[in-house]
């Protein structure tokens, strides 16, 4: 075990699988000093079949997270072939995650693009629609700790979906944050002191100060009358 594990810190991904190590040790072993292959040695495969293909695939389709070596050591095969059948035969490629903000179930997917067609088809009656809108939600800020994207990295088609995971991680740390945005950028954003409770009171003095933003930052809603609040969904 120690002389594979030597072998595989030199040579990375590209040694030879632990069998065909095994195989020439005890040739060694055994006193044979040539490193010539006999005629009946079982040397790594090279060649790309069907059947060494369908292995391969098998293998990643059911674990997409496997690595050349470990394909390499299942299927008997050289390294170059295994590279070859992924990248030509089966058309997949090593990429990292996604990070995004959550993970969302198929449920809450169909409801979101149902609000955004509705949104859209009020944005299209009304080309002033979005304009006079001023929009908001709270957040808790959390700490970050996120899994280094080549530890998450694993097999796609190109015509497969990236995949994705979760970035944010919570830690100890943590604000809220209260931000108001519309169609020109932020109107107004606070973070809650620490230990404030968010209650009423809290509430309408953010109400308060985002009507001053808005009367400053955008003078001709405010002088029209005609801007509107849409906060957390409500």
């Amino acid at each position: 075990m120690e002389t594979i594990q030597k072998i595989q810190q030199v040579f990375g991904d590209d040694a030879m699988g632990i069998p065909q190590i095994k195989e020439w040790y005890n040739r060694f072993k055994d006193g044979c000093m040539s490193v010539e292959s006999d005629s009946h040695f079982s040397r790594p495969s090279t060649s790309r079949n069907d059947e060494l293909i369908y292995q391969v695939q098998t293998s990643v389709m059911q674990d997409c997270l496997v690595t050349i070596r470990e394909l390499v050591e299942e299927v008997g095969i050289s390294t170059g072939s295994v590279h070859s059948i992924l990248a030509d035969d089966l058309a997949l490629r090593r990429v990292s995650t996604k990070f995004v903000p959550k993970l969302l179930m198929m449920e809450q997917k169909q409801l979101r693009l149902e609000v955004a067609q509705d949104m859209l088809v009020s944005a299209n009656s009304n080309p002033e629609f979005l304009n006079i809108v001023t929009t908001g939600d709270e957040s808790w800020v959390y700490g970050y700790d996120p899994e280094a994207k080549a530890q998450s990295s694993q097999w796609k088609h190109s015509t497969s979906p990236w995949p994705k995971r979760a970035r944010k991680v919570r830690s100890n740390v943590k604000v809220m944050l209260t931000v108001f945005f519309d169609s020109r950028g932020v109107v107004h954003h606070k973070y809650a002191p620490q230990g404030q409770n968010i209650n009423k009171e809290y509430y309408l003095e953010v109400l308060r100060r985002l009507r001053d933003a808005v009367q400053h930052k955008r003078p001709v809603l405010w002088a029209a009358g005609t801007w509107q609040l849409h906060h957390d969904n409500a």
